[in-house]
């Protein structure tokens, strides 16, 4: 085996090892239904401890690559015929072409999380936040009168990306980061960089003002209906779209998660079609999952991902913050067809959220928030 564990490295050690065991999962090194390596000779491998390789293991579980048996072992239970599209099988039979069926409304009740509500006022640190507006002024000063670049502040620009490598394992540039007040905002970018005459793909059903944002632009919308894990398979293969907008993480209104194997078709697609995925992922902070999934956007961060994200849920509905970031080969596309347009969002309301972010307090709320979710859906007896 190669598992290495870096010492050096700001990940924990058991995200490294679940990291490696994954990209080993998904180029075939283990294959489907083949049992991985004990926790013991990983944990003697890697010089860690077997509840290290345990939370690694457990990870696996959680996101559908394995599968733990009693007194066995360690299974994989990830596929990649799973994830290739219905007109590239072969032999397959009806039972196999007919995939996940859609998600109808007594299933869509079933699987609404419980963390898709906002969080209520008294849950967010307010007095915190007043006094980091009160830290921005002391230390901006009248900086905070002077526009900002079109992309955003850099302070705030900066201070996501740190973020994100941190909370889930996103590596980018300030540069490929561009701030907006809120979603709605983004996806009138995103119309105008993509073009209008493309067709897109959205979720069937779908939160509203993303169906209405893009008819607004001029653009064709092709619906695609929901299955219990994401887009039904045989809706990719029919579509003609070259846009996927997809909500991998409690899609609204259904509250479907897709699986690890449906986020990889939604790779395979666009590979296959040449086509760009908008990652919407508003509702991904406060899971109460030990770990976030794996974003589209982590898996694939060179070329078909454009992954969007806000502040309305994690902090207040009135801070309309929104940003977005784009694939490295999109960067210079966007400053050649949006790059003129300026930052619509305040000067000292980016110096704030920056602050906020960098000093560690938006990621002590958000843990705040998830572990009192936690401990409601599983009380001490």
């Amino acid at each position: 085996m190669k598992y290495v564990i870096d010492p050096l490295q700001k990940q924990s050690a058991y995200l490294q090892l679940y990291r490696q065991l994954r990209s080993d999962i998904t180029d075939g090194v283990y294959k489907h239904g083949q049992r991985l390596p004990s926790k013991r000779l990983l944990a003697d491998e890697t010089e860690t401890s077997v509840i290290t390789v345990q939370h690694a293991y457990d990870l696996l579980c959680e996101e559908g690559y394995a599968q733990a048996r009693q007194r066995s072992g360690y299974y994989v239970t990830y596929r990649p015929a799973d994830f290739v599209p219905v007109w590239e099988r072969s032999g397959a039979g009806d039972s196999e072409l007919a995939g996940p069926q859609p998600a109808n409304s007594t299933q869509i009740e079933a699987v609404k999380p419980l963390e898709t509500s906002l969080h209520s006022a008294d849950e967010f640190p307010f007095s915190v936040f007043a006094r980091t507006m009160r830290t921005v002024i002391s230390k901006y000063g009248d900086r905070i009168l002077i526009k900002c670049p079109n992309q955003g502040s850099p302070e705030l620009r900066r201070a996501l990306s740190d973020y994100l490598a941190r909370s889930k394992g996103m590596r980018v540039t300030p540069e490929q980061i561009v701030i907006g007040s809120g979603a709605e905002y983004l996806y009138s970018l995103i119309a105008q960089l993509l073009g209008r005459e493309k067709i897109y793909a959205v979720e069937d059903p779908s939160y509203e003002k993303i169906r209405a944002v893009y008819k607004g632009h001029g653009i064709r919308c092709d619906y695609l209906t929901m299955g219990n894990d994401g887009i039904l398979s045989s809706e990719l293969e029919r579509t003609a779209a070259r846009v996927l907008h997809v909500t991998p993480f409690h899609s609204f209104p259904t509250g479907v998660t897709a699986s690890a194997s449906k986020r990889s078709e939604y790779l395979h697609w666009a590979k296959d079609r040449d086509a760009v995925i908008i990652e919407d992922d508003f509702d991904s902070e406060f899971t109460v999952s030990t770990k976030h999934e794996d974003t589209l956007f982590s898996l694939e961060p060179h070329r078909s991902v454009i992954y969007v994200n806000t502040f309305t849920r994690t902090i207040a509905p009135s801070m309309r913050i929104g940003y977005m970031i784009l694939p490295s080969e999109l960067t210079g596309l966007f400053q050649e067809r949006v790059g003129v347009y300026s930052c619509t969002v305040p000067v000292f309301e980016q110096y704030v959220l920056a602050e906020f972010i960098a000093n560690g307090d938006f990621e002590r709320h958000i843990n705040r928030v998830r572990r009192k979710r936690r401990q409601a859906l599983n009380p001490r007896p």
